[in-house]
C-alpha cells in the first residue's frame, strides 16, 4: 500500500496541467506557466540571446536605453546579446513562439497570450524603491477639444493601440460600457494606432478625437519633451495595473534561465540609461513577480470581456 501511495504521488507530480496553455506546453508545478521540457534535446542554449522590449514608436531610442542592461545581461550569462526592435505585439509573440526570441518584456495585456501560446515565463517587473508598481489607463483628448465627459465620445472615433493591449484596448472598452454605457461599434468607432506613443501623438496632432493609453508612456514622453502635458486633458483614469513584465522562453536551458534571472535582479540601476528613462515613473529596480498572483486582475478582465488565449 505504501508503494502504491508513493507511486500515485509521483504520478500526480508528473501530471501535465495545461489549463489555457497550448498543447505543446506543460505545467506540472501548478503556477500557470509552462515548465521547461524534460528532454534535454528540447532545451535551448543559444550562443546569442535575443532580447526584445515591448513595441514602441521609436525602437532606436529604446535600443539605446537598454544598452547598459544588455551589456550586464551579456556579462552575467556569458552570451552575446542582441536587441530586437519589434514593431507589434503580434510580431513579438510570434518571434518567441518560433524560438527566435529568448528574453523579453511583454506589455501588460499581451502577457497572458505570451504565456499560453508562446511559452513565456514571466518573473520580473519594474518597481519603485518601496516595491510599489504599476500604471493607470487614461482616456485622453486634446485640451481644446471641448470634450469634457466620457459620454461626449458618443458618435466619435476612439484610438486604441492593439487588441491584445490591456490599457490600450481591453480595459477601456470594458470601462466605456460600464461607466458611460458606450458600446464599441454601436456608440463609437474604434481605430488602432499600434502603440501608446502613436495614440498620444495622434491626439496631439488631431488625427484621433480621443485615445486610451498607459499613463506611464505619457509621463516618459512629457519628460523627453516630445509632448506637453498642458496640451491634453484626461477624461478618465483607472486604478493601478501591473506594468511590462520580463521573462524568458520556457525552453531555455535551466542553468541559463537562472543566469538570466540573476542579471535582472543584480542590474545596477543608479546612473543607468534605464534609470534616466523610467525614473520619471518612479521605477528604480526589477522586482520578482508571479504570473498567478500579479496577473490575476488582467486574467479577470480578459474573462469578463471574452478574451480567448487560443493560439492562432
Amino acid at each position: 500500500m505504501l508503494c502504491l501511495l508513493a507511486l500515485n504521488a509521483a504520478m500526480a507530480g508528473d501530471e501535465c496541467r495545461r489549463g489555457d496553455l497550448a498543447p505543446h506546453l506543460c505545467d506540472r508545478s501548478g503556477d500557470l506557466v509552462a515548465d521547461p521540457p524534460r528532454a534535454s534535446r528540447e532545451l535551448r542554449d543559444p550562443r546569442t540571446l535575443i532580447f526584445a522590449y515591448t513595441p514602441v514608436e521609436d525602437p532606436a531610442v529604446y535600443g539605446r536605453v537598454w544598452t547598459g542592461f544588455i551589456d550586464h545581461l551579456s556579462a552575467v550569462t556569458g552570451k552575446r546579446v542582441r536587441f530586437f526592435p519589434v514593431q507589434s505585439n503580434a510580431a513579438q509573440l510570434e518571434a518567441m513562439r518560433a524560438g527566435r526570441l529568448h528574453v523579453a518584456g511583454f506589455n501588460t495585456g499581451s502577457a497572458p497570450l505570451a504565456v499560453n501560446c508562446a511559452g513565456f515565463v514571466p518573473f520580473a517587473m519594474m518597481a519603485r524603491e518601496d516595491d510599489s508598481y504599476g500604471y493607470q489607463m487614461e482616456i485622453i483628448v486634446r485640451a481644446d477639444s471641448g470634450i469634457e465627459r466620457l459620454e461626449d465620445l458618443r458618435g466619435r472615433t476612439i484610438a486604441f493601440t492593439q487588441p491584445t493591449s490591456n490599457s490600450g484596448y481591453k480595459a477601456p472598452v470594458a470601462l466605456l460600457e460600464s461607466e458611460a454605457g458606450l458600446r464599441e461599434r454601436r456608440d463609437y468607432d474604434a481605430t488602432f494606432s499600434g502603440k501608446h506613443d502613436s495614440s498620444i501623438l495622434g491626439v496631439i496632432n488631431g488625427d484621433y478625437t480621443a485615445a486610451a493609453i498607459a499613463n506611464s508612456v505619457l509621463r516618459r514622453m512629457v519628460a523627453r519633451g516630445v509632448v506637453r502635458a498642458d496640451d491634453l486633458v484626461t477624461l478618465y483614469r483607472s486604478g493601478t495595473f501591473p506594468t511590462t513584465v520580463y521573462g524568458h522562453a520556457h525552453n531555455l536551458d535551466p542553468a541559463l534561465a537562472d543566469r538570466v534571472r540573476e542579471a535582472f535582479f543584480t542590474f545596477p540601476w543608479e546612473g543607468s540609461e534605464l534609470a534616466e528613462e523610467f525614473g520619471e515613473s518612479g521605477e528604480a529596480q526589477f522586482m520578482p513577480i508571479t504570473y498567478r498572483e500579479h496577473w490575476a486582475v488582467i486574467r479577470e478582465i480578459d474573462a469578463q470581456t471574452g478574451v480567448s488565449y487560443q493560439c492562432r
